[in-house]
């Protein structure tokens, strides 16, 4: 039994697919296996090879603003786009457990409310609403989920200053600019937890 089980895993488990040329300078800063280097290059295992691609091109365009990586995204172009891309999201991330919407009917914590039910009020939309059950993202949406607290932070202060734009209708920008400052920090360590 325990063989057939081995088996199986052996099965089901890829190996690990070597790193392509055009995607080493990224490893520098994001891990060989887009795993993170806190403060100095966010995640992106886990993310979509759409997500990951659409990023690259807002670097390109200048929608987003960041002097390492305006410098470091020129030198991926053309088909090395989806070179890179296709690389990153085929790296793997941990499972978590799924939390849906409407899981919870009481919900305690401000942020996990602000994630999962949004704040009707100030026409907030709940986070998993685009970015899915946990925040594990898909499409165009980025996986928060296990992201880093630093790196989210930074990305709701730069789509709330205008230095990151480049999603229909401004959606996340004006998302951002209704949020508190202690939401911002609330929302990307809820987020970064969720391991």
């Amino acid at each position: 039994m325990v063989n057939v089980m081995q088996a199986q895993a052996a099965e089901t488990s890829s190996p690990q697919q070597a790193i392509p040329a055009v995607a080493q300078l990224c490893a520098s800063c994001h891990g060989a296996q887009g795993q993170g280097i806190d403060i100095i290059g966010p995640r992106l295992a886990g993310l979509s090879a759409e997500y990951i691609s659409n990023q690259l091109k807002l670097f390109h365009a200048n929608k987003r603003q960041n002097p390492i990586m305006l410098a470091m995204a020129a030198t991926v172009q053309g088909d090395n786009i989806a070179v890179v891309a296709d690389y990153f999201s085929h790296q793997p991330v941990d499972e978590i457990q799924l939390q849906f919407r409407g899981d919870k009917v009481a919900i305690s914590d401000p942020f996990e409310a602000i994630a999962f039910q949004g704040d009707w009020s100030r026409t907030i939309p709940a986070c998993t609403s685009c970015h899915g059950p946990s925040g594990v993202g898909g499409g165009q949406f980025p996986r928060l989920a296990g992201q880093q607290a630093s790196y989210l932070k930074t990305q709701l202060l730069a789509w709330q200053d205008g230095t990151r734009s480049g999603d229909v209708d401004n959606m996340m920008g004006n998302i951002a600019l209704k949020l508190t400052a202690a939401e911002i920090d609330g929302l990307s360590q809820y987020f970064a937890n969720l391991k």
